[in-house]
């Protein structure tokens, strides 16, 4: 994360790349795609281990949804804020989380970022400026709007990225919220990653815009449609919000097109979706595929390099899984400790 690294350029030809290749340098390139695949086999070790019993209640996976997430949290520095959902886990890691604490508050233990209280759906990480994950679908926009104001009446300088799903273009807080930010044109951006289903429910059943970036002109503010698989079409998109943010002029909405791989939650049987659908989506559109093919296309990486990143990745959550399971889990005497209310 962090400013655009520009002194050093990957090619001679860099004015004929794609925008993340004109304006990253190699090691920000092969960070991002760390991040990827950190976001990716976080999730496969958190599967894994939901099916040897050692986590309880259910998850929702981002498995697919990789750029989305890195994309968008590409330009925000540390000091940037985000509030996220359900599907959370890519954009805790995107904005900088540790996974070691992340793996311990999935198994309820006290070196979790919440202490073990908050578990899969309600990770916050204050420090690199995650406001915390959300289980109420849409509950982290007003939450933006809020941070966003705050941002602007203390002129901080910060920027707010609310993520959301398809599903939550529908709610009142959706609606309310993007009014609220372009009437008082504050530093908040509004991402949408559309995976086509609310749960169940295909978008082309449940809302009446092709494009939830269409609803933006209703509230005065820029729509941008993008490529969510394509690393740098989203990290661009969100460069151009950002910037619009710190110049003092306003909201934007950002629609990343995107798919989950896996189903709604772990008790998701999928038999809404056809196996072709879900087989082009894996094989075709890829994230952290596409995003390695133009790493060795443009000369960035090569395979070995690339395949090293990945092992690398691998013993990393290994070792974090190793940290949660060994982690104390809390005393039953504590169970009122960092809560916001009791019984007198």
């Amino acid at each position: 994360m962090g400013e655009p690294a520009t002194a050093e350029k990957t090619t001679p030809e860099a004015s004929n790349l794609p925008f993340l290749f004109q304006n990253y340098d190699r090691a920000a390139l092969l960070e991002a795609l760390r991040k990827m695949h950190l976001i990716r086999q976080f999730e496969e070790g958190a599967e894994e281990s939901y099916m040897r019993g050692l986590i309880h209640g259910t998850m929702h996976l981002s498995i697919g949804q990789e750029a989305s997430a890195m994309g968008i949290c590409l330009p925000l520095t540390n000091d940037d804020q985000i509030t996220s959902t359900h599907r959370g886990h890519g954009h805790c890691i995107a904005k900088g989380a540790d996974v070691s604490r992340m793996f311990a508050e999935f198994f309820g233990k006290t070196t979790g970022y919440c202490a073990g209280r908050g578990g899969s759906m309600h990770i916050a990480d204050v420090t690199t400026g995650n406001l915390g994950a959300n289980g109420i679908v849409g509950g982290g926009l007003p939450i933006a709007v809020g941070a966003a104001l705050t941002a602007k009446r203390l002129k901080t300088g910060k920027v707010v990225v609310s993520f959301f799903g398809d599903g939550a273009n529908n709610e009142g807080a959706f609606h309310e919220a993007l009014n609220m930010a372009a009437v008082w044109k504050l530093p908040v951006i509004f991402v949408c990653e559309n995976n086509g289903y609310g749960m169940s429910t295909s978008t082309a059943r449940s809302t009446a815009v092709a494009n939830i970036a269409d609803r933006a002109s209703a509230y005065a503010m820029p729509g941008t449609i993008v490529d969510g698989n394509v690393l740098s079409d989203v990290a661009e998109a969100s460069h151009a919000a950002v910037e619009r943010a710190r110049r003092g002029e306003g909201p934007s909405l950002i629609e990343c097109k995107t798919y989950r791989h896996r189903g709604h939650s772990k008790s998701d049987r999928n038999r809404y979706r056809t196996k072709d659908e879900i087989d082009d989506w894996m094989t075709n559109r890829d994230p952290i595929i596409r995003y390695e093919a133009q790493l060795a296309e443009f000369g960035i990486a090569t395979r070995a390099e690339l395949d090293a990143v990945r092992a690398s990745v691998a013993k990393e959550i290994a070792e974090a899984i190793e940290f949660a399971k060994a982690s104390p889990a809390p005393e039953t005497a504590d169970l009122t400790n960092f809560v916001y209310t009791e019984q007198a």
